[in-house]
């Protein structure tokens, strides 16, 4: 089988499970008819199995996909040895993930306090759900691929590859960089990008596109309307960075954006 329809086979059999799982969470969610505290547990019985199943789905899919990968440079490498209870649940945060699944509800309730009217409370806990549920999805990939990095030492780096309706122009920069494969990649909230275990001969150096970093630097100094590739009227640097988010790792935003950190969270004693 062609490495390109490899890639396609895996974001096809990837993005079912996405429409599966954000599915029919989603209807776990809007099915409630009230949403206070003694709804959550009722939500959570019914979303949180599905959640985990969705999880471990992903981290399946993207252990075999990175066999068939590592088969092109090593034929005689063993299945992977994968513990999924390091690649979702509470795996992937090290919260338990009742505590994360709570905070939609947290943001409606946190909303009617602040006088925002219900609908638009509503919408925003809609939101949160959504981004947490994405997020969980991607995190189960990405954990996969760091775990799956240290049985492969023929693989050197992660690359990352466009694809689907997630796509944003966080990662598009990162889409023209490669990675230590011991460095979880970065990802946003929601991201979806196809992330890849590499082998390379000799370091390609950080950027891999120039052109296509190019066109975006060109982007970027058309929304701003200035340009100083000396980084001195602007610097690139502080368009894009990687921040490192207390429960999920590294987090691609921009530049003054506030990301929680491990002082931030109070874990469960």
């Amino acid at each position: 089988m062609s490495l390109t329809r490899l890639d396609r086979q895996y974001g096809t059999a990837i993005r079912g499970v996405w429409t599966a799982t954000l599915g029919r969470t989603s209807r776990a969610w809007t099915d409630l008819g009230s949403w206070r505290e003694r709804d959550v547990k009722r939500f959570q019985g019914r979303a949180l199995p599905v959640l985990l199943a969705g999880q471990r789905r992903v981290a399946s899919l993207t252990a075999t996909y990175l066999e068939q990968l590592y088969r092109v440079v090593d034929a005689d490498a063993e299945q992977l040895a994968l513990d999924f209870d390091e690649v979702s649940g509470r795996g992937l945060r090290d919260v338990d993930p009742e505590d994360v699944y709570r905070r939609p509800f947290k943001e409606i309730w946190n909303a009617l306090d602040d006088g925002v009217a219900f609908d638009a409370a509503f919408k925003r806990g809609t939101r949160r759900l959504e981004t947490l549920a994405k997020t969980d999805l991607q995190l189960a990939r990405t954990h996969t691929v760091r775990e799956a990095g240290d049985e492969m030492p023929k693989f050197s780096y992660t690359v990352r590859e466009l694809q689907g309706e997630y796509d944003c122009a966080l990662c598009m920069i990162a889409s023209t960089q490669r990675y230590h494969k011991r460095d979880l990649a970065p990802i946003h909230p929601g991201c979806d990008c196809l992330v890849k275990l590499v082998t390379a001969d000799e370091d390609p150096g950080q950027v891999i596109d120039e052109e296509k970093l190019e066109r975006i630097h060109e982007l970027v100094e058309e929304a701003l309307g200035k340009s100083d590739r000396g980084g001195r009227a602007v610097d690139y640097r502080k368009i894009i960075v990687a921040n490192d988010h207390g429960e999920i790792g590294p987090v691609l935003g921009f530049a003054g954006q506030r990301f929680t950190g491990p002082d931030d969270i109070n874990l469960p004693t």
